[in-house]
C-alpha cells in the first residue's frame, strides 16, 4: 500500500498491543499484513505464531528479516506493578522522595484527594552519606565504609535491579559511577545521571526508579525474542518515535512505555499528505489520541497511571475505551463504559471464546456496523448471537431495548474519546475544525463519523491498512536518540560558544549509541527547554544556531499559547537533541492490500446497512452513508450525511456539508 523500499531488505514492523498484534510485511515494494489475538502472558508466542503463519521463518533463520517492534511489555509491566525487585539508592535524608513527591493536587476541590505513588517498601529504600551542593561541588565526601554496609545490607535481601539517584548527579556523576561499578557485576543498575540528567529530583527519581524495575523484565523479553529470530536484527520503537537496537533497549527501558502508540503516530506523519491532523488509535484495550500541527509534538509531560514520566516522548494521550471496553452498571444503576477490558482473552462475547461481558464491539456487532461475515484478525469469527445475548442481559437490567443499550454503549465510548480530543486541541488553543480528523487502529473507523460531528469537524480520513497503521509505522521509523543534558543559566549568562559546546558533547554521546547499530549517517536536531525565571514549566524551541533568535521564539511561544509575556528574566533549563539517521523507507506508492475474502456463510443481522468492500470501492466516485466499508483488518463505519470518497493513495476520505454543523 504505502511504502517503497529504501533497499531489497525485508523488513516487518510489529505492534503488540493489549488485544491483536499486528503484522505488517515489506520486500521488494510489497506489503502483506496480518493481524492475530495477542498473548498477554507471553507477548513473545504471538510474535512466533504470526512469523510462522506469514512464512518468515526461513528468512530469519538465513539472517535476512529486519524486525522493527512496537511493545505494551514496559507499559503494562508499570501499570500492573509487576517490574523487577528493585532496590532505591539516595542522599542520606532524602528516603522519602518517591513517597513525599509533589504538592501539585489533580483535584484542587475534591475533600478526599489521592495520589498516585511508586509500589516501593521502605525495607528497599537505602540512604547514604553523600551530597553535592547546587553547584555539583562536594560536600560529603562518599565514605567506601558506607558502601560497604551497603553491599551487605542488599546482600541480605537481594535485589533484581538496584535504582540509584543522589542530588546534583546530573552536574558531576562521579559517585553514582563509583557504586555502578561496584553494583553493575552482580545487578542491574540505573543511574539519574544517564536516565534523566536534569533538574527535578523527584521527577529525575521516578524515571531512574521505573528504568530499574522495567529493565530486567525488557531484557527477558528481548532476548527470548532474539534467540528465535537471531541471526536477524531486531529495533524497539521509543516513546519518541525513533528506534534503537534490541540489545540497547533494557538499559532505557523506560523510553518504551509509549513505544506501541508511537508507530501509528509516526506513520501518520511520514505517510499522510496532512501536517493539520487529530488521531486517533482505537484497538481493542485502549484509544491513544494525539494532534499533528505541522510535525509531531515531543513533550516531557507524560504520565503514566498519574506518575510523571519526564522522558522526551511524542504528545500522545492514552485513555480507557477500546472494542474491548466492558459496559456494565455502576452502583448507582447507570451505564459505564471502561476503562475495564476483555482483552484478547476471553475478550468480547461475539469473539465466541468464553467470555460474557457486553463490550463496545458487541455493541457494534448489534447494531449491524461490524458485519460477522468475514474473519475480524487471522481466524477469527464474530458470533452474532452471543453478541446479542450479552448486551440484552443489560438492556433488560436497565429497562431499554436491545437497539437502545448498545447505541448507549457506542455514545458513551464516543463521548469518552471526544473528551480526550478535546483535551489536545481545544485545551492547547487549537480549533478542531481547522484539523482533519484521522482514525487508525481496526475499530477507529467504526467511531470516526460520530467523533467528528461532536468535535464540530467536517472531513476526516482514514488511512489504507489503517488497522494495522501501527505496525507500518514501525517501518516507517528512523532509528535515533533523544538526549536531554541540563544547564540552568541565566539568558544573559549564556555564552553561544560553551552552549554549543554542550550540545556538540550530547550530539557525540548519540551519535557513538547509533554507531554501535552501523549507522553513521545521521541528522541532528537541537532543542532549547526554556522558562520565565520563577516558572516551573519549559518550553521547547528549536535552536538555530541563534542564541538570542531561541529566547525570542520562547517568548513568542508563551504569548501565543498563554496570552502574555513577562518582564523579567529567561532561563535556559536544558538542552535537548534529536539525532536521527536515515529513514528504513520512502517514497510513496500505490498497491492494494484492502482485499476482503470470506468463504464462510454469512450470518444474518436485521439492522445490517450496505456493505462495501474497500478494494471493490472506485477512485474518485462518491459514496453517500449510510454503509460499511470493510478490509482485511478493519471496517469503517459511514453514518448517513457524510460522503465518502477513495483516493489514489488508497486511503478514504469523508466528508460531509459544513451547513450542517449549523446546529452545534
Amino acid at each position: 500500500m504505502i511504502i517503497a523500499q529504501l533497499m531489497s531488505e525485508h523488513l516487518l514492523g510489529i505492534d503488540t498491543g493489549g488485544t491483536f498484534t499486528d503484522f505488517a510485511y515489506l520486500h521488494n515494494g510489497h506489503l502483506t499484513t496480518h493481524k492475530r489475538l495477542s498473548t498477554p502472558d507471553a507477548p513473545e508466542q504471538a510474535i512466533f505464531e504470526g512469523l510462522a503463519t506469514l512464512g518468515l521463518d526461513v528468512l530469519c533463520a538465513a539472517g535476512q528479516l529486519t524486525i522493527i517492534h512496537g511493545t505494551t511489555v514496559a507499559t503494562n509491566a508499570a501499570l500492573e506493578g509487576r517490574g523487577a525487585k528493585t532496590a532505591y539508592v539516595c542522599n542520606q535524608g532524602l528516603g522519602d522522595l518517591l513517597s513525599i513527591g509533589r504538592q501539585n493536587r489533580a483535584d484542587l476541590y475534591s475533600l478526599t484527594p489521592t495520589k498516585k505513588t511508586l509500589s516501593i517498601d521502605q525495607s528497599a529504600i537505602f540512604e547514604l552519606p553523600v551530597r553535592r551542593n547546587a553547584k555539583g561541588e562536594l560536600i560529603t565526601v562518599l565514605d567506601p565504609e558506607a558502601i560497604n554496609v551497603l553491599e551487605a545490607a542488599l546482600a541480605d535481601d537481594p535485589p533484581d535491579a538496584l535504582a540509584i539517584n543522589l542530588l546534583f548527579s546530573f552536574i558531576d556523576d562521579t559517585e553514582e559511577q563509583v557504586l555502578k561499578a561496584r553494583f553493575g557485576p552482580q545487578y542491574f543498575v540505573s543511574l539519574s545521571s544517564q536516565v534523566l540528567p536534569e533538574i527535578g529530583e523527584y521527577e529525575r527519581g521516578v524515571a531512574t526508579f521505573l528504568n530499574a524495575s522495567l529493565g530486567p523484565i525488557i531484557a527477558r523479553y528481548l532476548d527470548q525474542l532474539q534467540s528465535k529470530i537471531t541471526p536477524s536484527r531486531l529495533a524497539v520503537m521509543q516513546s519518541s518515535g525513533l528506534t534503537l537496537a534490541a540489545e540497547q533497549a533494557a538499559a532505557q527501558a523506560v523510553r518504551l512505555l509509549l513505544s506501541g502508540p508511537a508507530g501509528g503516530l509516526i506513520a501518520a506523519r511520514a505517510l499522510l499528505a496532512s501536517e493539520h491532523l487529530m488521531t486517533f488509535d482505537m484497538g481493542g484495550t485502549s484509544t491513544d489520541v494525539s494532534l499533528i500541527h505541522h510535525d509531531l509534538a515531543i513533550s516531557k509531560n507524560m504520565h503514566l497511571n498519574g506518575l510523571p514520566i519526564a522522558i522526551p516522548a511524542i504528545d500522545i494521550q492514552t485513555i480507557g475505551a477500546g472494542g474491548g471496553s466492558i459496559a456494565e452498571i455502576d452502583a448507582g444503576g447507570l451505564l459505564k463504559v471502561g476503562p475495564r477490558s476483555a482483552g484478547a482473552h476471553p475478550g468480547p462475547a461475539c469473539y465466541n471464546l468464553g467470555g460474557m461481558a457486553a463490550t463496545v464491539t458487541d455493541a457494534n456487532v448489534v447494531l449491524g456496523r461490524l458485519p460477522v461475515n468475514q474473519p475480524l484478525a487471522d481466524n477469527l469469527w464474530l458470533n452474532a448471537e452471543k453478541a446479542h445475548r450479552a448486551v440484552e442481559e443489560l438492556a433488560t437490567s436497565l429497562n431499554l431495548s436491545l437497539i437502545e443499550t448498545a447505541q448507549g454503549i457506542v455514545t458513551l465510548a464516543n463521548e469518552t474519546m471526544a473528551e480526550a480530543l478535546r483535551l489536545i486541541s481545544i485545551q492547547k488553543g487549537f480549533d478542531p475544525k481547522a484539523f482533519t480528523l484521522c482514525c487508525f487502529g481496526g475499530a477507529g473507523g467504526l467511531h470516526l463519523c460520530e467523533l467528528a460531528e461532536r468535535l464540530g469537524m467536517h472531513q476526516t480520513l482514514v488511512p489504507a491498512d489503517a488497522g494495522i497503521f501501527s505496525a507500518l509505522g514501525m517501518l516507517a521509523a528512523t532509528p535515533g536518540r533523544e538526549l536531554t543534558r541540563a544547564v540552568n543559566l541565566r539568558a544573559k549568562d549564556c555564552d553561544p560558544q560553551d552552549i554549543q559546546d554542550r550540545l556538540d558533547d550530547l550530539i557525540l554521546v548519540a551519535r557513538r549509541a547509533l554507531a554501535a547499530e552501523g549507522i553513521d549517517d545521521t541528522t541532528v536536531y537541537p532543542v532549547f527547554e526554556i522558562r520565565y525565571h520563577g516558572q516551573t514549566q519549559t518550553l521547547s524551541v528549536p535552536y538555530l544556531n541563534d542564541l538570542q533568535g531561541a529566547f525570542t521564539e520562547f517568548e513568542t511561544q508563551h504569548r501565543n499559547r498563554y496570552g502574555h509575556q513577562l518582564d523579567t528574566s529567561l532561563e535556559l533549563v536544558a538542552l535537548r537533541v534529536r539525532v536521527a539517521g536515515l529513514p528504513r523507507l520512502k517514497t510513496p506508492l500505490t498497491s492494494e492490500s484492502n482485499a476482503t475474502k470470506s468463504d464462510q456463510t454469512p450470518q444474518t443481522n436485521p439492522n445490517a446497512v450496505s456493505q462495501q468492500s474497500w478494494q471493490n470501492l472506485i477512485l474518485g466516485h462518491a459514496y453517500d452513508g449510510p454503509m460499511i466499508v470493510t478490509a482485511n483488518h478493519t471496517c469503517v463505519w459511514v453514518k448517513s450525511g457524510w460522503t465518502l470518497e477513495k483516493l489514489p493513495a488508497g486511503h478514504l476520505k469523508l466528508t460531509r456539508e459544513r451547513d450542517s454543523l449549523s446546529d452545534e
